[in-house]
């Protein structure tokens, strides 16, 4: 039997989604159309409002109780000369999240949020939750990033994250990454998963110019010549060309699916293992909310893939589910309407009706 059919038996025999309640869905829609205002007049916050229903199996949507994941890892193709950075910024940046000082804590601290920086494959010791399934992993452009082994400890390390946050009682997860060089892993990811050729997938990442652009790129497209992934076996995609980052949050998403859990989608990075993690477990978008639409270009491109739409358009690029933690004063917004607006039946008017 093909390995990736037994993987994908042994992953479904671990791994059964939370089933969706449509009926709550319905209710939380029926509760949006009662408010007195325009139908659908909130848009994608409306049908975000509704997906948690569904996902949480009541219109009583609870978010508040959340928490962004921040999966940390080296990536060996940095020896190519694909970033601006060396790999000693992933550990510092690491330690930084693990202490509370980065961006994403900032921002998580703005928004209630709990910050978890695991350690999943950083070339050194840091000070995050120690989770390493290898330090680091090998240069894409001559190999494979890691074994199918490894790729495979890395997803169910990212399932075992969500459901530990499960038995916490999170209610809502935002994926985030730290990784110097993960935008040519996920460029490469990328490419293979949809098809299209790496210079339309790979972007400047932190800010490269034109020739260090060009140059990524053909690493890139060094990287699937060598390693010739099958796109048809997402967990082969992931171990010859991806990153412990991307495969980690991969799990999260699926990890998610199977705790009834929704899981946001941060940038670029984090929509590549979303799509993986969807490959390996076909429905496992139904539990991912799209945050925003990343400036990288291959942002919007996954997303589409995914059939999800982005709530921002802000044009961020700086990871970390930064951009993830953003969707989440939205989501408050849309609930306090949700929850305490004025009804068509309190005021006496009549209601909208689709036309």
């Amino acid at each position: 039997m093909p390995a990736v059919v037994i993987w994908r038996i042994k992953l479904m025999i671990e791994i059964e989604r939370s089933p969706l309640d449509g009926s709550a869905g319905a209710r939380a829609k029926e509760r949006w159309d009662s408010i007195a205002k325009p139908l659908g007049s909130l848009g994608l916050l409306e049908d975000a409002i509704i997906g948690i229903a569904k996902i949480q199996h009541t219109e009583n949507v609870c978010i508040g109780r959340r928490r962004v994941v921040v999966m940390c890892a080296d990536n060996g193709v940095i020896c190519e000369g694909v970033s601006q950075s060396d790999s000693s910024v992933t550990a510092l940046c690491t330690d930084e999240i693990a202490s509370g000082r980065s961006n994403v804590n900032v921002i998580a601290d703005n928004v209630n949020a709990d910050v978890a920086a695991v350690d999943i494959g950083v070339a050194v010791s840091t000070d995050a939750l120690d989770r390493k399934v290898a330090a680091g992993t090998n240069n894409i452009a001559v190999g494979a990033a890691m074994t199918r082994e490894e790729a495979e400890r890395a997803i169910m390390t990212g399932i075992e994250t969500a459901r530990e946050a499960g038995s916490e009682g999170i209610d809502i997860l935002v994926t985030g990454e730290m990784g110097i060089g993960n935008t040519t892993t996920s460029a490469a990811v990328s490419s293979v998963l949809l098809g299209l050729p790496p210079r339309e997938v790979t972007g400047r990442g932190a800010g490269l110019d034109d020739i260090r652009l060009a140059h990524k790129t053909k690493v890139v497209e060094r990287a699937i010549e060598v390693n010739k992934p099958d796109r048809n076996d997402a967990l082969d995609v992931l171990a010859k060309l991806g990153g412990l980052d991307i495969a980690g949050m991969a799990g999260v998403f699926i990890g998610g699916a199977e705790c009834g859990i929704p899981v946001i989608i941060d940038g670029a990075i984090s929509a590549v293992a979303a799509l993986t993690a969807e490959r390996i477990i076909h429905g496992c978008r139904e539990y991912m909310l799209a945050s925003h639409v990343s400036a990288e270009p291959v942002g919007k491109l996954l997303l589409n893939e995914l059939g999800l739409k982005p709530v921002i358009t802000a044009e961020m690029r700086l990871g970390e589910g930064t951009g993830g933690l953003m969707l989440l004063p939205l989501l408050d917004c849309a609930l306090a309407v949700y929850n305490k607006a004025h009804r068509f039946d309190e005021i006496s008017l009549e209601r909208y009706r689709p036309l």
